[in-house]
């Protein structure tokens, strides 16, 4: 089966929670990456007076890839144990992949 990229974004205060529940399931994540991000747009609530000056909400992005079963447990995993955690995601087909 090939694999997927599967793209979490998610506030900051979330991230160490996330990352935990993927560290925990070696069987599904083999590794990932995250990176901070800022997010905007209608769909991002700016509540912190920080963020309703810069006009952004800071953000943690998260990056894995793997067998797209694998990658769709792991948004089960995260909507069991973090609900209402407001994590957007995306998955994408991965063309190629490897280490130069």
């Amino acid at each position: 089966m090939p694999d997927v990229l599967l793209t979490l974004v998610m506030p900051n205060d979330i991230a160490q929670h996330v990352e935990d529940l993927l560290l925990s399931h070696p069987d599904l994540v083999r590794g990932f990456t995250a990176c901070q991000a800022e997010g905007h747009g209608a769909s991002v609530p700016l509540v912190q007076p920080e963020e309703l000056v810069s006009g952004h909400a800071p953000r943690t992005e998260i990056q894995t890839v793997g067998p797209e079963p694998s990658m769709r447990a792991v948004l089960e995993l995260i909507h069991t144990h973090l609900p209402g955690a407001n994590v957007f995601y995306w998955l994408q087909p991965v063309l190629a992949m490897g280490r130069l």
